[in-house]
């Protein structure tokens, strides 16, 4: 058995609409872990796909969802309650200064990276540096994904599950993947940051005085 074998049989033939339709709307949906890595992965493995599409793909609709979810933060739309918001307001003060960076890191990792966009745009941080931070970083993930499926895959991973017959375990291995991603979202938003970050940036436990909203 082939990783492409994972796929239904009708993904081969939308291939490419079918990965930017799933990033997309996998990256859609805020605080939702989507393993649209392990997509991205199994099309990358031998030659059916143009790896450079596929990264490049996967790299402009992830943030193109991205951009949206900041957009509605940005103008001030409820996603998080008062509450929460609350809670989370040193933490938006510190991803706001470390703006580009902070986006750029978010992207470039598999961390649930809503937590570090919403406050991005709560905080009205610069759209457009935004933009270029988080197509960068997602380039840089989609790139180290392919490039290691690619060159690697049918090496170490094909013959590990070359005569799995049922490929059960991986979409379980898929659903617990998200499942932690999600509990990780679920403790960020419950931690109280202003004592977490009180102790080692008292700095984002007030406003600042140029910009009231910060």
């Amino acid at each position: 058995m082939d990783l492409i074998d994972f796929l239904p049989a009708w993904f081969a033939e939308i291939g490419y609409y079918g990965l930017g339709f799933a990033s997309f709307f996998g990256s859609l949906i805020p605080f939702v872990p989507v393993p649209i890595i392990f997509l991205l992965a199994t099309m990358s493995v031998g030659d059916q796909f143009n790896i450079h599409v596929l990264a490049l793909l996967s790299a402009i609709t992830a943030t193109a969802a991205k951009q949206i979810i900041f957009s509605i933060s940005y103008t001030g739309r409820r996603i998080m309650s008062e509450k929460t918001r609350k809670r989370m307001k040193p933490f938006e003060r510190l991803v706001k200064r470390y703006g580009a960076a902070a986006a750029f890191v978010a992207a470039a990792t598999p961390i649930p990276d809503d937590i570090v966009y919403i406050p991005l745009g709560l905080a009205k941080y610069n759209p457009k540096r935004f933009f270029v931070a988080t197509l960068l970083g997602k380039i840089v993930l989609s790139y180290v994904i392919v490039l290691i499926s690619h060159f690697f895959g049918k090496e170490y991973v094909e013959p590990l599950i070359e005569n799995l017959e049922d490929p059960t375990l991986i979409y379980i291995g898929m659903i617990v993947f998200a499942v932690i991603l999600t509990v990780m979202v679920i403790l960020m938003l419950r931690l109280d940051w202003t004592r977490i970050l009180g102790k080692v940036a008292p700095w984002t436990l007030y406003e600042d005085e140029n910009n009231p909203d910060s």
